[in-house]
């Protein structure tokens, strides 16, 4: 499966961004979608993630309330809305995949798949 990331851009403190995380080869259907990101400097980290066929979601402690992970079956893609954003928020983002009951949610290394990251630019 191939993941395309986009959406990202220059928004100032207090604005909004939808990312979006497009999938093909195949549907989604037994996995957990996740977006983390990673600031200059940095470990990537964890921002949210979604179980495809439950919906079931986990959110980072930093953006809970803030920034709402949903998918769209017919369109096979994930989004993540991110509202009141902070300067903080500014790093690269990266959707990734893997089977739902496969490794921990929170750790980028029990990702099997990725796609490129989207410039997430937040001034203040």
């Amino acid at each position: 499966v191939q993941l395309q990331a986009f959406g990202g851009g220059l928004v100032q403190t207090g604005g909004s961004l939808r990312l979006s995380c497009a999938a093909s080869g195949r549907t989604f259907h037994n996995d957990r979608v996740g977006w983390f990101r990673q600031a200059p400097g940095k470990e990537r980290e964890f921002v949210a993630a979604i179980t495809w066929s439950s919906r079931s979601t986990s959110y980072a402690t930093s953006v809970k309330g803030r920034f709402t992970i949903s998918r769209d079956n017919a369109e096979n893609t994930v989004y993540l809305q991110m509202n009141s954003l902070k300067p903080e928020d500014t790093a690269v983002y990266y959707c990734a995949g893997k089977l739902h009951y496969k490794g921990s949610t929170y750790l980028p290394t029990s990702y099997d798949y990725w796609g490129q990251g989207t410039q997430v630019t937040v001034s203040s």
